[in-house]
């Protein structure tokens, strides 16, 4: 089976270039259906792989095997946590295409398979970086996943907004991509290996009793900040919101729903493989690097995705809030954090995927995502209606989903104050989507009154006079585009609540893990209450943002913050820089003393 795992990419990337070929001579119908059938195949491929991969699968590629210890080939690995994100990346991929059925207005320049041939692009980058098993290689899917992400995040070239937000999102990721280049270079000039698990060992042998020096700890510096920037850990989540809020809602989906996650991933991969034997990074160093850099997540999306009125940067800022939790989780270095942040990474993934669906709804329908331009105009939509407020109640936690029992054993896992943390960003959130659903779908509360005086800024991306992604606006919502959230939704609901699955994963993840520990992941009556607490917090938050709407309104120190979200390009590369120099103090100490 091992030698079916190039194919991961491969089959994707090898579709896009026959679309790229052909899409100009085939009717949209086929370009999209050979885009979806390519998709499900390659999302079929990783599941056979994923149910074949104890033990783990190792392929060198071209049979460039190690000789006389070094290599210089491309090694692909395959276990249960690898292949479970490309197994994730491709049915979401497949979930965006079937939304996206004949979704636009028309094909730039009537080219029918542009649109599925970034997809599968997207897609490739995805599988790609899942299963590198050397650092080059990563960057190198880590970079094509950006490209792809760039085009299709200014897919509509004709608006200056769509093309700001492209550029903005491919300026930082890109010099994010230039840190993760020179970190690999830093890390083959101390090792003279590119395979992860070679470098580590390389390390390991070259500290001796001395740990590790400063070229390494720089390679560590750089390489994690590019995976942060990917993952939108802040401060470098500017490019987020904004590219949220001029993509395509499937490119939304993909954005939040698994790119995002990868890039949480990536840092747990490369940490757990590379840098956590004697010549990495201190466990104590890692630990207070991430968990300091995850709370000022968690707490900065949360707050900024209570005060937006832009429903899509309102979900923008509530993935950065969870990414903060995914880190908290993945910091301590517990496995049971692990399992429970795999598990809320996997809930997450549908319900978030699902949010923006019905936002797309919504923009296609009314040209509009702005909340208070939308106050009870949504009525109609009763299954959107329904099918929003279900996803509010996830992502507050509500059992028995995915959210909510990867939040139930990653908070008891992480314990003390940081339990409040994940109470208080789940609560928050879940709020905010749902106070948009009672304000939207039900009409409820007095009709919103325009923002004065010093909060104009916020105005200005509001959300109202958008152009819809269709050639018109929706009279009737198209069956995909409900059906789509509907079973993303089911899909989140099955990773709480389908016996035995949580434990699936739980193994999969320590087994691919490198703490030596097997835990049992189970509903407990601690993680219950826990989950009920944030889920009826969120409830009442909602309900007094919605019939007492002053007393939960934007307070005056709230609006420093929400202008650090300038749109200047300028401002978000130093604020790159701010947050590599504060890694570097972070995780520099124990080695530096």
């Amino acid at each position: 089976m091992r030698h079916l795992l190039p194919l991961l990419p491969a089959v994707p990337l090898l579709g896009a270039a026959l679309l790229v070929v052909g899409g100009r001579h085939v009717p949209r119908l086929v370009a999209e259906a050979f885009g979806s059938l390519v998709c499900a195949a390659t999302a079929a491929l990783a599941i056979v792989l994923l149910l074949n991969s104890s033990p783990p699968l190792v392929e060198w590629v071209g049979d460039w095997f190690p000789r006389n210890g070094r290599s210089v080939g491309i090694v692909v690995t395959g276990d249960g946590a690898s292949l479970g994100m490309a197994a994730l990346a491709s049915l979401l991929t497949l979930a965006a295409l079937a939304y996206s059925w004949y979704y636009f207005d028309e094909p730039p320049r009537g080219h029918a398979g542009s649109y599925p041939a970034l997809m599968l692009l997207f897609q490739g980058g995805m599988c790609g970086f899942a299963i590198a098993g050397d650092l080059f290689n990563a960057f190198v899917f880590f970079e094509l996943m950006g490209v792809a992400a760039y085009a299709l995040t200014g897919y509509r070239i004709d608006e200056a907004k769509a093309v700001q937000g492209g550029l903005s999102f491919a300026l930082v990721n890109s010099l994010g991509a230039y840190f993760m280049l020179m970190g690999v270079a830093l890390l083959y000039a101390r090792t003279g290996e590119l395979a992860m698990a070679r470098i580590g060992h390389g390390l390991d042998q070259a500290a001796g009793q001395h740990g590790p020096d400063a070229l390494t700890l720089a390679g560590f510096v750089l390489f994690l900040t590019g995976l942060l920037v990917k993952a939108a850990a802040v401060p470098f989540q500017f490019w987020l919101p904004d590219a949220h809020a001029v993509a395509p809602t499937p490119v939304c989906m993909l954005l939040s729903g698994v790119m995002v996650e990868l890039g949480v991933y990536g840092v747990w991969r490369v940490y757990g493989t590379v840098f956590s034997g004697p010549g990495g990074i201190p466990a104590a160093d890692f630990t207070r690097a991430l968990v300091a850099l995850g709370v000022l997540t968690g707490a900065v999306g949360a707050v900024m995705c209570w005060y937006q009125r832009h429903i899509k940067r309102l979900l923008a800022f509530s993935t950065i809030g969870h990414t903060g939790l995914f880190l908290v989780g993945i910091g301590v270095l517990k496995a049971e954090a692990d399992d429970g942040t795999a598990l809320y990474l996997l809930g997450h993934a549908g319900v978030k995927a699902a949010l923006f669906a019905c936002a797309g709804v919504l923009l296609d329908r009314y040209g509009s995502v702005d909340e208070f331009s939308l106050h009870g105009r949504a009525r109609r939509l009763r299954l959107i209606g329904a099918l929003f407020a279900v996803g509010g109640l996830a992502l507050a936690g509500l059992p028995p989903f995915g959210t909510g029992l990867g939040k139930a054993v990653a908070e008891e896992a992480v314990g003390g104050p940081l339990t409040v943390l994940y109470v208080a960003v789940s609560a928050l959130t879940g709020a905010a989507v749902l106070r948009v659903a009672a304000r939207v779908f039900l009409g409820l509360g007095p009709p919103p009154e325009e923002r004065r005086g010093g909060e104009r800024d916020e105005d200005k991306t509001s959300g109202s006079g958008e152009e819809p992604e269709t050639r018109q606006r929706l009279d009737k919502v198209p069956h995909t585009m409900r059906a789509v959230p509907a079973v993303l939704l089911l899909a989140a609901l099955a990773v709480g609540a389908v016996p035995g699955f949580a434990g699936v994963v739980g193994h999969a993840v320590d087994e691919a893990g490198s703490w030596g520990v097997f835990s049992s992941v189970e509903w407990t009556a601690t993680g219950v209450l826990l989950d009920l607490l944030s889920t009826l917090l969120a409830v009442g938050l909602a309900a007094v943002a919605v019939t007492r709407p002053q007393p939960l309104g934007a307070p005056g120190w709230a609006l420093p913050l929400r202008r650090l979200q300038s749109g200047h390009v300028g401002d978000y590369v130093a604020w790159l820089l701010v947050g590599t120099a504060l890694l570097g103090a972070l995780a520099l100490p124990g080695v530096l003393g």
